[in-house]
């Protein structure tokens, strides 16, 4: 009877530190990878990524963004917000004045997104301010608001709650 054996390349420890190595590296790559970013679309408007912070104990506001993009041929304007977790909430610009001076305003109108353009509501920027908190934003939790547009209409998307100072991801830096 002939018995074939084979012989290995490298010794069995070596193999198992290679494999163990192999494998730690797999795991890391898994905890590196970020999480996906969540969007909504709405007719030819595609909201990316809706965010927020954790605001400090006791604040009665905290703010909101995110990504909009219009693939349609024809301007459409993001008109108003609304969430459970606020008595009311607006839609916010902050600009530096005449003086120098950084100051915050609701936008009454609105902010227009044209046909082709994406616009960012970011810290430092336009915004949403969520005003009255009756449920303030929980690290890790998401909560919900409707958006409404002029010409698409209303969609319900959901805010990552990211922790204080947090920038959104990759989706740009804060001043604050």
């Amino acid at each position: 009877m002939n018995r074939i054996f084979f012989r290995r390349a490298l010794p069995r420890h070596i193999e198992q530190a290679i494999g163990l190595a192999a494998l730690a590296f797999l795991f890391v790559l898994m905890l590196a990878h970020p999480a996906p970013a969540h969007s909504f679309d709405i007719g030819k408007l595609h909201i990316g990524h809706p965010w927020s912070r954790v605001v400090p104990q006791g604040s009665k506001v905290a703010a909101g963004y995110l990504k909009i993009t219009n693939n349609g041929a024809e301007a459409d304007r993001l008109v108003s917000v609304s969430s459970s977790i606020s008595d009311k909430a607006e839609i916010h610009e902050m600009k530096v004045d005449a003086n120098g001076v950084m100051t915050m305003r609701p936008l009454a109108d609105g902010v227009e997104i044209a046909p082709g353009a994406e616009i960012e509501l970011k810290p430092g920027g336009y915004h949403l301010m969520f005003i009255g908190l009756v449920t303030p934003p929980v690290e890790g939790v998401k909560f919900k608001a409707t958006l409404t547009f002029e010409k698409a209409g209303a969609v319900e998307v959901e805010f990552a709650v990211e922790p204080m100072g947090a920038g959104g991801g990759d989706h740009g830096s804060h001043g604050g």
